[in-house]
């Protein structure tokens, strides 16, 4: 099976081309962007198929991260995976950000990790993967208080670019170098084990979006 893997939740616009058979990735390409992915995404894609010799025809799957992250860029990477996937009459998968952030540094430590992001307003986004790839703290919105008494807990092993903020809380704690951002083929290799009937592209934010509408405000529609 070979995966298209995508990744437009946070500053990078990160594309992948997974060989589940051999569990090789056959190219990649991931710029730290900041924004545009929108305007990028659609040409790494390109450029990574060439790379790979690979036509949109041979792609049997495609898995992005449904967040959390940029709404816009979560939007554009489900948007984009979503829609290929209807054209190509293939399943789109989405996997955690998190998960592909914290997986690849537990198997490497041999130990519980739990993959943090800044989510400002004084919340962290975390979750928690065991070095067997088990997931031993779903994605939420935590205080560094919660999260650092979760970490705690299990305990595991901090990465992310909110490590110090949990670490404030607890300097007992121990964080590893990793992150801050997903690995783009940890991402494809997520996605190749799930199952597209229960792991719907659909965003997974964590928190409701900034902007929203007035309350008690209405305009009057203007007659023709």
């Amino acid at each position: 099976m070979k995966l298209l893997a995508l990744d437009c939740a946070q500053r990078l616009c990160a594309v992948a081309l997974y060989d589940a058979g051999s569990g090789e990735v056959l190219a990649r390409l991931d710029p730290e962007i900041g924004r545009g992915h929108a305007e990028r995404l659609p040409a790494l894609v390109d450029e990574v198929l060439a790379e790979a010799g690979v036509a949109f025809a041979d792609i049997d799957r495609i898995a992005v991260t449904i967040g959390p992250g940029s709404f816009a860029g979560i939007r554009v990477g489900v948007a984009f995976a979503r829609g290929l996937a209807l054209a190509l009459k293939i399943p789109a998968v989405g996997v955690s950000g998190l998960y592909a952030m914290a997986g690849p540094c537990a198997r490497d430590a041999g130990l519980p990790v739990m993959a943090t992001i800044d989510a400002r307003r004084d919340r962290i986004w975390a979750a928690v993967v065991g070095p067997d790839g088990a997931t031993l703290a779903e994605p939420a919105e935590l205080t560094a208080v919660a999260a650092a008494e979760l970490a705690s807990r299990i305990p595991a092993v901090i990465v992310g670019d909110a490590a110090p903020l949990v670490l404030a809380e607890d300097a007992s704690l121990s964080i590893m170098s990793g992150g801050p951002f997903a690995d783009i083929a940890e991402v494809a290799r997520i996605g190749a084990e799930l199952d597209p009937a229960v792991s719907a592209a659909e965003p997974a934010y964590l928190r409701a979006p900034d902007a929203k509408p007035q309350a008690g405000f209405a305009v009057e529609r203007l007659k023709a």
